[in-house]
């Protein structure tokens, strides 16, 4: 088995993953994971990119299936790459740290998109996206590079968004990681929706929401811990 076969099942299963989570359905949504010349294992010679396909229902996919693209935007295999692969590219090439993509059409995050609403600090839980908020991109066609732009400002000191009319854009280390966020921050839009169903949410104020920032700066387990 190629190094790239591993890291396509690798990126199949975070998929697979997102259908059992409740975050997709059929082909909405996409995941990606980034590239080195060693992950490639020479059979591309520029660093890049695999991404889920276009228009394929996650439960069906193969190795094969999966879309190796280089960040000039060229793409390599059978399959045509997903059409949002411009903010996938835009966003490894923004943020150095990023080793996985994953947008997905969930449906209280979609409901929230739909409002064009940013998600206030109504929970402590907000600052395990960087920052005091979420924030709303603003709307522009699916697969466009406005869509990526949009979404880069919105991601703006943050590691996840709402796009508006559309779904929610994170990145994290690794898909299994991404996929981990995907479902809390999911549950983070149910708990709004809830919440705003009842009143208005008490919000936390700027100085605790700082404390908090600072805890998340340390929260969890070290990434080398056994």
């Amino acid at each position: 088995m190629k190094t790239t076969d591993h890291v396509r099942h690798r990126l199949i299963a975070a998929a697979h993953g997102m259908l059992a989570a409740g975050l997709n359905k059929g082909t909405a949504g996409n995941l990606s994971l980034r590239l080195t010349h060693n992950d490639e294992n020479g059979e591309n010679s520029e660093s890049g990119f695999l991404i889920t396909p276009s228009g394929m229902d996650y439960a069906t996919l193969e190795a094969e299936d999966i879309v190796f693209m280089r960040f000039d935007g060229m793409a390599s295999g059978r399959r045509q790459p997903s059409s949002e692969w411009r903010f996938h590219r835009d966003l490894y090439l923004a943020h150095p740290q990023a080793g996985a993509v994953l947008h997905a059409h969930s449906p209280f995050a979609v409901s929230l998109a739909c409002l064009r609403w940013d998600i206030p600090p109504f929970h402590y839980m907000i600052a395990r996206f960087g920052g005091d908020n979420i924030r709303c991109a603003r709307y522009a066609t699916f697969g466009t590079q406005a869509l990526s732009d949009a979404a880069l400002e919105a991601l703006n000191g943050r590691t996840a968004c709402l796009l508006a009319n559309h779904g929610f854009l994170l990145y994290a280390e690794t898909p299994e990681r991404a996929l981990a966020l995907g479902i809390e921050f999911e549950a983070l839009c149910e708990q709004y929706w809830r919440a705003c169903q009842l009143g208005a949410p008490v919000l936390l104020d700027a100085d605790e929401m700082a404390v908090i920032l600072k805890k998340f700066a340390h929260y969890g387990q070290p990434q080398n811990a056994k």
